[in-house]
């Protein structure tokens, strides 16, 4: 067993919300990989959970589910003690959890029901909890330890898809925040970036699977295959480890070069 000074820093944590499956277990991976213990959170512990807990396991981390609601304010301090108690002081946010609209259609049929639930999980929940994840770092500042933030938004965040405006706007939203917090938390050292991914091979891609199958095939993407979850998970482990310490605000594309314009 290898001895350990008295004196050595305590592991670093990282929360990803929406972490039990698809990109969300990518990020979970990456970051255990990098050596950070992982707080995976997401509504329910069931078997995609329990398989991405102990895969960050096997990597010498603590792993361990916390069933948590974003979009439920009430319970973000309570999530956050619990973390805290578990695995010790957070240095890394990762805001994975979202969802996409319940059925893709008409820009001119969107319901306000849709509209309200997505701008709940994919940003309201999101703002309120960074809030409160930036006034502890912001209480820890000048110790040494480097700490960050990091948005998972999409494509959508600059490419209109009109079968799902409310999911577009809601990402859009992102970008700004992720401006809006670096911006307020530069000074404390914290690094805000937001990633987007763009056509990533997880369940919320499957419905329309066969058109981004076609579409891929056809130059969809300079790089023609699909991207995966551990694409994304890279990303986020490098900007958590700081590699990119002396960037802020910046909005780093995992998406295959879709985001360059071509003639």
């Amino acid at each position: 067993m290898p001895i350990t000074s008295p004196h050595a820093a305590p592991p670093r944590v990282a929360l990803v919300t929406g972490g039990r499956r698809g990109i969300g277990r990518g990020i979970v991976h990456a970051l255990a990989g990098a050596g950070f213990d992982v707080a995976v959170v997401d509504l329910s512990e069931d078997d995609d959970a329990v398989e991405t807990v102990a895969g960050a396991s096997k990597l010498g981390v603590r792993a361990k589910f916390f069933a948590g609601d974003v979009s439920d304010l009430r319970g973000h301090a309570d999530l956050l003690d619990n973390i805290r108690g578990a695995l010790g002081p957070i240095d890394c946010l990762v805001n994975n959890a979202g969802i996409s609209v319940a059925k893709r259609g008409d820009l001119l049929e969107a319901s306000p029901e849709s509209f309200d639930r997505l701008m709940e999980v994919n940003l309201r929940g999101p703002f309120f909890l960074t809030q409160r994840v930036a006034s502890a770092f912001i209480a820890s500042a000048g110790d040494g330890r480097y700490r960050s933030i990091i948005n998972i938004s999409s494509a959508n965040a600059f490419a209109a898809s009109t079968n799902r405006g409310e999911y577009c706007l809601s990402k859009a939203a992102i970008t700004m925040a992720t401006k809006l917090f670096a911006a307020r938390l530069g000074e404390a050292g914290v690094g805000v970036f937001e990633i987007r991914p763009g056509v990533i091979r997880t369940g919320m891609t499957a419905v329309a699977a066969a058109d981004y199958e076609r579409r891929i095939r056809d130059g969809l993407s300079p790089i023609r295959r699909w991207g995966l979850p551990e694409d994304v998970g890279r990303a986020v482990a490098a900007l958590a480890g700081g590699a990119f310490s002396f960037s802020t605000g910046e909005a780093f594309h995992v998406d295959g070069g879709l985001h360059v314009q071509r003639l």
